[in-house]
């Protein structure tokens, strides 16, 4: 024989969590979707025939509104429930008003499309991974039911628009199923004219590059930074280096108008006493920076000079030999009598027989 399900029904005075005495993850269970019932609602429970996970569905006669819960416990007062703060608001109800609690059976889920109520809710790096974690609070989710999550100590108001699959319960069960979730566009969210932003980036790079100096008839970096005036006063302050006339290659004298040019643009010592000057070079011209002379210590000097002097001392002062022999050697002993003075022995020696 096979047993018929029943039903369990029964009204209790609803109060938000927070309004509990003793609970230690009322904090998390405000922001999920599971109520809190009384000992004796569990023991009518356990003596009816009721499928499992136990749902509920939520009634008031005062809005005429509804939506589904689980339940996490049953350790509320006799004759009361608790309920989270959003569901109290799906209600449109305040806190001791009289709601219908009853068991359902909603399918199992398999699509849910949220519509986020604000736009911080794009803030969020992983809203999916976020709306995940979130969900393992819930037990079923509601068409037109305005849930919030918990997130960086920010609250998020999340509207359910639709549900797969469709019933005429309106809601689904999320527990141990795989559920596809989509996002719509945001309450208050503007799509941005990005024809607008990219026209607006182009006019901003014409104006850049209309506001360039050399643009505005000053010229290159020379004439922007007026070094030309530095070389000319240098020049005049200087003391002229060479005051003789040039030749060219070709034998022909050199103009004063070059001579005078030339010297204009001579390298000349500049002076950075006083306030700054400007910079500016003649066409074609770089500026790479003034010389630098290092500091170097006068300990530190006078210990390279001793080095460089003891470098440059003879180590070796004898004399030295080549290892070739000398062609001609020159006897200087006068004793003996020179080869070239003695007198040459005859060929052959005749006897005279007679």
């Amino acid at each position: 024989m096979v047993s018929i399900p029943q039903t369990f029904e029964d009204f209790f005075r609803c109060y938000p969590i927070t309004m509990m005495k003793e609970a230690a993850n009322k904090d998390i269970a405000n922001y999920g979707g599971k109520i809190f019932l009384p000992q004796s609602a569990l023991h009518k429970l356990t003596m009816l025939n009721i499928r499992y996970p136990m749902l509920f569905k939520l009634s008031t006669t005062n809005t005429n509104k509804f939506t589904h819960s689980g339940v996490l416990e049953f350790t509320a007062d006799e004759g009361r429930c608790y309920l989270p703060d959003w569901m109290m608001n799906t209600l449109n109800i305040v806190a001791g008003t009289v709601i219908k609690i009853e068991t359902t059976d909603l399918p199992q889920g398999n699509f849910v499309k949220l519509e986020p109520q604000s736009t911080d809710f794009l803030e969020i790096t992983d809203p999916k991974a976020v709306l995940e974690n979130a969900l393992r609070n819930f037990t079923t989710l509601t068409v037109g039911d305005i849930i919030e999550l918990n997130y960086n100590n920010h609250i998020y108001q999340i509207k359910i628009l639709e549900v797969k699959p469709e019933s005429s319960h309106g809601g689904i069960c999320v527990i141990e199923t795989d559920l596809v979730t989509d996002f719509a566009t945001p309450v208050g969210y503007v799509e941005p004219d990005y024809e607008k932003i990219k026209e607006e980036n182009e006019k901003k790079k014409r104006e850049a590059a209309l506001s360039a100096p050399s643009l505005k008839g000053k010229g290159s970096m020379a004439r922007q930074i007026n070094y030309s005036d530095i070389l000319k006063d240098a020049s005049n302050q200087a003391t002229i280096k060479f005051q003789g006339s040039g030749s060219k290659l070709s034998g022909k004298k050199v103009t004063e108008s070059v001579i005078n040019e030339n010297k204009n643009f001579e390298k000349e010592e500049i002076d950075l006493s006083g306030p700054v000057k400007q910079l500016e070079l003649p066409e074609g011209y770089l500026f790479f920076g003034f010389p630098v002379t290092p500091y170097v210590d006068e300990f530190e000097e006078a210990e390279r000079k001793e080095n460089e002097n003891q470098n440059n001392e003879v180590y070796f002062q004898g004399q030295g030999q080549t290892l070739r022999a000398n062609k001609k050697r020159k006897d200087k002993n006068k004793t003996h009598i020179p080869i070239k003075n003695k007198v040459r022995s005859p060929e052959a020696i005749v006897i005279d027989s007679d």
